[in-house]
C-alpha cells in the first residue's frame, strides 16, 4: 500500500465516486437503499475532509506558501460540504428535498476531486519530493485511524465553526 499522500486521496476519491454512481443509480422509491448509501458517503466524506483539513492541507500550506490560495478555497470547499453532510445526516431518504441536497454534495465534492486532481496535485507533486509526500501520506493514514465517522462529531464540525466564528 501506497503512502503518497496524492495516491491516497486519489483513492479516496475513487471510493467516492463509485458511492455516488451507485446513490444516482438507486430507483427513486428504493428508500432503504439511499439510506444505506447516504451513510457510507457522509461517512467516506467526513472521514476524507478530515484528513485533508489535518494533514494535507496544513503541510501543503507550510511547504508551499504559493498554494496559500488554492489551500484556502479548498478550506471553503470542504466548508459547503461539511454543512451539506451535516443537514444530510439529520434527513431521511422520504424527505422531499434529501435527494435534491444529495445531488447537490455530489456536484460540489465532485467539482472539487476534479479540481484537484487536474490542477491542484500536478502542482504540489511538482513542489514537494516523494519523501514529503510519504512523511503526509504516513500521518493521514494515522487521522485516518481516529477520525470522526459522522458529520455531527464536534471534530469534523471543527474547520465548519472556524469558518462561521472567524
Amino acid at each position: 500500500m501506497s503512502t503518497d499522500a496524492i495516491v491516497l486521496l486519489k483513492e479516496d476519491h475513487k471510493e467516492m465516486r463509485r458511492l455516488f454512481r451507485e446513490f444516482q443509480n438507486a430507483d427513486d422509491d428504493a428508500t432503504e437503499v439511499k439510506a444505506q448509501l447516504a451513510e457510507q458517503i457522509l461517512e467516506a466524506l467526513t472521514v476524507h475532509t478530515y484528513i485533508e483539513n489535518e494533514g494535507m492541507y496544513p503541510e501543503t500550506r507550510k511547504l508551499l506558501p504559493d498554494l496559500e490560495d488554492d489551500v484556502l478555497e479548498s478550506y471553503e470547499e470542504h466548508h459547503v460540504a461539511d454543512v451539506l453532510c451535516a443537514e444530510l445526516a439529520a434527513m431521511s431518504p422520504e424527505d422531499e428535498r434529501f435527494d435534491a441536497k444529495m445531488m447537490v454534495l455530489m456536484e460540489n465534492v465532485t467539482h472539487h476531486m476534479d479540481e484537484e486532481e487536474q490542477d491542484w496535485f500536478p502542482k504540489v507533486r511538482d513542489g514537494l519530493g516523494r519523501k514529503q509526500l510519504q512523511e503526509i501520506g504516513a500521518r493521514m493514514i494515522e487521522l485516518r485511524e481516529n477520525a470522526p465517522r459522522k458529520p455531527s462529531d464536534p471534530r469534523a464540525l471543527k474547520k465548519t465553526l472556524e469558518a462561521i466564528v472567524a
